[in-house]
């Protein structure tokens, strides 16, 4: 299926860049969203079942490829609606679609990947189709985020690339040539501290870059900013997802070593220097974009701080990511609301939202409550076990400091997303404000009640693909 499902997504990806008929860009992308459902629901009815030698439909690569499924649809669809309401030339809606079918196509596959070269493939497919995106706008701002973006990238999956060749020579006494991440980690114990010491280090510098993280997190703020909040909704979940697949994979192998101590610090010194510079700079920003960018920052430390700690850590760090997955998201989704409404992604220029837009500003507060982790927000839960972790492994100074820069961060987000909904903006001309049909805000209302609904009443099949997720990390 996984073979059939690439080829299909590449015909459709090709049809759509040379299509200019809206009737049959519309039927590409809906056979799409079916043909994304069906791998999904393939990959749920063969479980742990290999294919082509190079994928497997393990529980990590099915419990993100859901979320991935299940954040098509509205993705593509407030890429419609955002198209409509900011027309652009024919050849760069093509192109838009295009690349947001090859995004979601190559995050898919290098979910399932078991193999780190093909998940270093994929990956760097991910640059390539973003790049595309970033610069739908064809301005120099929007250059400027593009070769910013790829150049970090090149230099990110550079790393990767490296780490991969010392992962090799960590291989010579195992007596395997496979590099296939369940192997790895069958023979983790004969392979050579030296060289899995260097992997280790280039990968997770490399996979930084994806998921959010010091020390190569610029690139990714510049993308969700410069890019249409459609897509940008993509670049602060799944395709962040897609850097955490490729960080845990590889600290399984090297948990199951002596480095595992070391690795663990690796990551937990990553960690807060990522709470500390989204805490910085969540202080000052005043572009809203961006501010939701460094709020995926904020969480993506989190997530890796409670990998560092280990215990309910690990079950914690894949629960917030799944939860962060859907609130995320449902803030960009509204965001393309909000500039209809100000022209504007300035804190200084928006305000009173609540009065130009009912339904889109309980989306925003929502969203806040949600993204800040305040009850009834499912992140609640994850936070809540994240902070358990650090406190079993007695690291109760690093629980002092996060709380306070969580603290800030709580802060510095409400004071501006209060600003927009209910201080009136300085000389804003409410005389053209757009109508904006409640039922454009239905998808963000569903992604935060699930998110709601998943962390705090877990269902019995969730809670059993996370313990399966963390088997082969020791305890």
């Amino acid at each position: 299926m996984i073979g059939i499902y690439l080829i299909l997504a590449f015909a459709i990806a090709l049809g759509l860049y040379f299509n200019r008929n809206e009737r049959v860009t519309i039927g590409l992308l809906l056979t799409f969203v079916a043909l994304q459902t069906g791998l999904t629901v393939h990959a749920a009815l063969n479980h742990h079942q290999h294919e082509l030698g190079y994928f497997t439909y393990d529980s990590l690569g099915l419990l993100l490829l859901v979320v991935l499924s299940v954040l098509t649809i509205p993705a593509l669809l407030h890429s419609h609606i955002y198209l409509n309401e900011q027309p652009a030339p024919p050849q760069a809606r093509s192109i838009y679609y295009a690349s947001m079918v090859l995004l979601i196509t190559a995050i898919g596959a290098g979910y399932l990947a078991n193999h780190i070269a093909v998940t270093w493939i994929f990956t760097e497919l991910t640059t390539l189709s973003a790049s595309a995106l970033i610069y739908h706008h064809r301005n120099k701002l929007a250059l400027e985020g593009t070769w910013k973006y790829v150049f970090v990238c090149a230099i990110s999956i550079t790393f990767v690339f490296i780490g991969i060749l010392f992962l090799s020579l960590s291989m010579n006494h195992a007596h395997a040539e496979d590099m296939s991440f369940g192997n790895l980690i069958r023979h983790s114990h004969e392979l050579n501290p030296f060289w899995l010491r260097l992997a280790f280090l280039f990968i997770f510098t490399g996979f930084t870059a994806k998921m959010g993280l010091v020390p190569m997190f610029t690139a990714g703020v510049d993308a969700k900013d410069k890019a249409p909040a459609p897509a940008g909704a993509l670049l602060s979940s799944a395709l962040m997802n897609l850097g955490f697949i490729g960080i845990f994979r590889t600290y399984t192998i090297i948990a199951n070593t002596e480095l595992k101590t070391w690795a663990a610090m690796v990551m937990g010194i990553s960690a807060l220097l990522s709470l500390l510079v989204a805490t910085v700079y969540m202080i000052k920003v005043k572009n809203i974009k961006r501010m939701m960018a460094y709020s995926s920052i904020e969480h993506m430390g989190l997530v890796m701080l409670a990998m560092a700690a280990g215990g309910v850590g690990y079950y914690a760090a894949i629960l917030h990511i799944v939860l962060h997955s859907l609130v995320k998201p449902s803030l960009f989704f509204q965001f393309t609301q909000l500039y209809r409404v100000f022209k504007s992604k300035s804190i200084y220029q928006t305000g009173n939202y609540f009065r130009y837009n009912p339904t889109g500003a309980m989306v925003l507060l929502l969203g806040f409550i949600s993204a800040t982790a305040m009850p009834p927000s499912g992140l609640f839960v994850s936070e809540f076990l994240i902070f358990k972790s650090l406190v079993q492994g007695g690291h109760f100074i690093v629980l002092g400091l996060v709380l306070l820069l969580l603290t800030i961060i709580i802060w510095a987000f409400g004071k501006n997303i209060f600003k927009i909904l209910f201080i009136p903006p300085v000389g804003f001309n409410d005389a053209h404000v757009p109508s904006i049909s409640p039922r454009e805000s239905l998808s963000q209302f569903i992604l935060l009640a699930s998110a709601i609904y998943l962390g705090l009443n877990p269902p019995a099949v969730l809670v059993n693909l996370i313990n399966d997720c963390l088997s082969n990390l020791p305890v």
